[in-house]
């Protein structure tokens, strides 16, 4: 699976064609439309391209405003807002044929000391190892989910309650799961940063379906990210376990809105991770 790790970092790897423009390219896969923890991944890492010195993101906010074209470039427009002492602030636009498809917000911050505290991680969750992994857990639904069960996997996902197609073992409002790159990566901050970014976005919109006993599977179930916000508080690495506490927060309107708090092995708190997303359910179709 160390292939699949390697495309997810060339596929990160953007082209700089201009300055403070990048290009991204999609996998030779078989979507629909282009995956957003691809997107925010890139557009992170062509924001953080343009960011000098020894600062690291410690937040970003991001709009998915039309569906990606899979099959053309990306080009990411990044605008240096703010260069301050201790803090940068970009811009990142994503255009595909002409017309915008997604918009990104980051900052950036010099790491310095403070006060420290965090919620505590949950407790007597079961040690990643001791899970099944993809193929194992979806070996049931082999039949439902075609090619995609045999595509490589850059990540590495443990399923603590049951699985995205069944309700049952799921607590009633939210879900949790073990993840990590499958392969060892380098010692950049930035790139474990803009992994994590993609990885975030697998199954927490998934969780706001939960407490109405549908999956993203469901009959009639259309689903769409709407906008992704994420802070990075403390440091972690990417291809070791975090955990991903996720929890539905409210349904209403069509839009769902989840959020989780990713930890690492250890229990500290690295991430807290807010998604809203379309939930339209057409129960005549």
């Amino acid at each position: 699976m160390e292939s699949a790790l390697d495309n997810l970092i060339s596929l990160l790897d953007l082209e700089p064609i201009e300055v403070n423009v990048f290009r991204g390219k999609s996998p030779d896969e078989n979507r629909q439309r282009v995956f957003g923890g691809q997107v925010a991944g890139q557009a992170l890492v062509a924001a953080a391209r343009t960011v000098d010195g020894d600062r690291h993101v410690h937040s970003l906010h991001a709009y998915f405003l039309r569906p990606g074209d899979p099959w053309v470039p990306i080009l990411y427009n990044v605008d240096r807002i703010r260069d301050g002492r201790s803090f940068a602030t970009r811009r990142v636009v994503a255009i595909q044929h002409g017309e915008v498809i997604f918009n990104l917000q980051a900052s950036f911050h010099t790491l310095e000391p403070g006060p420290n505290h965090q919620i505590p991680a949950p407790s007597n969750v079961p040690e990643p190892e001791t899970l099944p992994d993809f193929k194992e857990r979806m070996a049931p639904y082999k039949h439902l989910i075609g090619e995609w069960y045999d595509r490589p996997r850059p990540i590495d996902l443990r399923y603590v309650d049951s699985d995205p197609f069944s309700r049952e073992g799921h607590p009633a409002n939210g879900q949790r799961v073990w993840m990590r790159a499958d392969g060892r990566l380098p010692d950049d901050p930035v790139l474990h940063a803009c992994i994590a970014t993609y990885a975030s976005d697998f199954t927490l919109l998934d969780t706001t379906l939960l407490p109405h006993g549908l999956s993203w599977n469901s009959k009639g179930v259309q689903m769409a990210s709407l906008d992704h916000a994420m802070w990075f508080h403390r440091s972690f690495r990417a291809d070791e376990w975090m955990l991903y506490d996720q929890y539905s927060i409210s349904s209403s309107n069509a839009r769902g809105l989840a959020g989780g708090s990713i930890y690492t092995s250890t229990g500290e708190l690295a991430i807290t991770v807010v998604q809203e997303g379309l939930t339209r359910v057409n129960r005549d179709t």
